[in-house]
């Protein structure tokens, strides 16, 4: 089993900037363009530093394309291309496998035709992974990436609330889990709990969205957590602030979550240093 300490490094950022598509709209409703991009520049900048992560860009498609988490589970040097539950989504997987293969990834792909697996669904704590039984993973899918990361205990959480299960929670800290406070945030808390051998720290936040959040280790042996803007959810800032040594770097995500996303949706984060 890779050791805990292997959570939140990271030194490549993939990412891609929305099309021009006036009128666009997400689940969420219609979305502001202009306001969409500049959350998007701002978080492509907060990769860039305070994280110091080198940001591969790829050319714009259909507006959902910016959520580019659901495409992939990484894990070392293990790519799993996933099959998302909206075939429209599948025709994205070619240029992510192309720029996870020029990081010099081993790519592996899920081709079970009845398999579902969105990566937005799938959490992975440094020790283990927490799949999200959802809408958009079923328990193939699941087994998909259990066959890939054979070093890893997997284990399936039910989601309810038409969600993902990183809709409301993610590491919020090595052994930390952030999560929301709905009665879907609750049930799959208490799901992982009990299907770990390992005791998790709770860092419970109001507001579901603010219960997604980025870790990452810093250079200087540091660390910083992109967390929702205090702006978009106030009540959500001052569990983070009790977090010890940790940078709190905030980030507006209101447009992109009209298209069903959250923070870690807007981009693929790659160690290709696993010595680091």
């Amino acid at each position: 089993m890779a050791a805990p300490g292997a959570l939140g490094r990271y030194s490549h950022a993939v990412v891609r900037a929305l099309p021009e598509v006036p009128g666009a709209a997400g689940p969420g409703g219609p979305l502001d363009l202009a306001k969409a991009q500049r959350q998007l520049g701002v978080f492509t900048g907060i990769l860039r530093q305070p994280l110091g992560l080198q940001v591969v860009a790829l050319p714009p498609a259909a507006p959902c394309a910016v959520l580019l988490e659901d495409l992939a589970v990484l894990q070392g040097d293990t790519a799993l291309l996933t099959r998302p539950w909206e075939p429209a989504r599948r025709d994205e997987l070619g240029s992510v496998r192309a720029v996870l293969e020029e990081l010099r990834l081993r790519v592996v792909a899920v081709t079970d035709e009845g398999a579902t697996l969105d990566g937005s669904d799938v959490l992975f704590t440094g020790r283990e992974f927490f799949v999200g039984i959802s809408r958009w993973t079923n328990h193939r899918g699941a087994e998909m990436v259990a066959d890939t990361f054979r070093d890893f205990a997997v284990s399936t959480v039910p989601v309810g609330g038409g969600g993902h299960l990183k809709s409301f929670c993610s590491m919020a800290a090595p052994d930390t889990i952030a999560i929301g406070s709905s009665e879907a945030a609750r049930h799959a808390m208490k799901a992982m709990e009990q299907l770990s051998d390992h005791g998790y720290g709770r860092l419970s936040v109001p507001d579901d969205p603010a219960g997604n959040c980025l870790f990452a280790r810093l250079g200087a042996g540091g660390c910083a957590l992109v967390h929702r803007s205090p702006e978009e959810f106030p009540q959500s800032l001052q569990p983070f602030q009790k977090l010890p040594g940790c940078t709190l770097v905030p980030a507006s995500c209101s447009e992109v979550a009209k298209l069903g996303g959250a923070l870690s949706s807007c981009a693929l984060l790659v160690n290709t240093r696993p010595e680091a």
